[in-house]
């Protein structure tokens, strides 16, 4: 009997072995990109997963249910972060940045996340494109506009646009375009993991996407 139970014990074992020697299925320059020097994290005790995004992204607006999707998967060690990209101006970029840093530091740019892309996209509160869907308004939102939004939120219109026109504000931008240069991030939306780990074309397959994550955070939690 003994003989029997080790010969069953074994024939379970040895297929986990196998599977943790397996080859990944994930390869870098591939479906992921090596940062280096890698960006430092700011969230202690956990692994970020930061998009890179942009309110003005038409991607990052068709994307945005499944980037929530992949947060709410996230293991209890890791986290989603977002970096709000700047380097579209004649499409608004940067006031949309400013206006998610300003929210983020007066604690509403969670819940404000979606009703922004909707303010931009559905209701057209500050759609930066004409009706036709292919030239811009001569007449962009401004970070008044958006206060208008974040107001529905709990936030005074003059206490957000006082917060937005801050030093601390114009700092955090400066640091987002920094991290976007660092990651060599040109497009969005981008997913940056563990500030070591750039997915590419993230935006082409989210459930791909989604694997590729969990097997680089795999990575960061083992070590290996």
């Amino acid at each position: 009997m003994l003989f029997r139970a080790l010969g069953l014990i074994a024939a379970l074992v040895a297929p986990v072995a196998f599977a943790a020697d397996a080859p990944s299925p994930w390869k870098v320059d591939t479906d992921y990109v090596l940062i280096e020097p890698a960006v430092a994290q700011t969230t202690p005790g956990k692994i970020e997963v930061t998009e890179v995004f942009s309110y003005g992204c038409p991607t990052c607006n068709f994307s945005y249910q499944a980037i929530d999707k992949i947060r709410k998967g996230l293991p209890a060690n890791a986290v989603m972060t977002f970096v709000p990209a700047s380097f579209i101006p004649a499409e608004d970029w940067p006031m949309f940045q400013r206006a998610y840093l300003t929210a983020q530091a007066l604690g509403v740019a969670d819940k404000a996340h979606d009703a922004m892309f909707d303010a931009v996209w559905k209701t057209k509160e500050l759609a930066t494109m004409n009706d036709d869907g292919r030239t811009l308004k001569k007449t962009m939102p401004t970070i008044e506009d958006a206060a208008k939004v974040y107001s529905k939120f709990g936030v005074k219109p003059e206490d957000f646009i006082a917060t937005a026109n801050s030093f601390t504000i114009n700092t955090k931008m400066k640091q987002a375009d920094a991290y976007v240069k660092a990651t060599q991030t040109d497009g969005t939306p981008t997913i940056i993991v563990a500030g070591k780990y750039r997915i590419i074309q993230s935006q082409r397959d989210w459930n791909k996407t989604e694997q590729i994550i969990h097997y680089l955070i795999g990575l960061e939690t083992t070590g290996k």
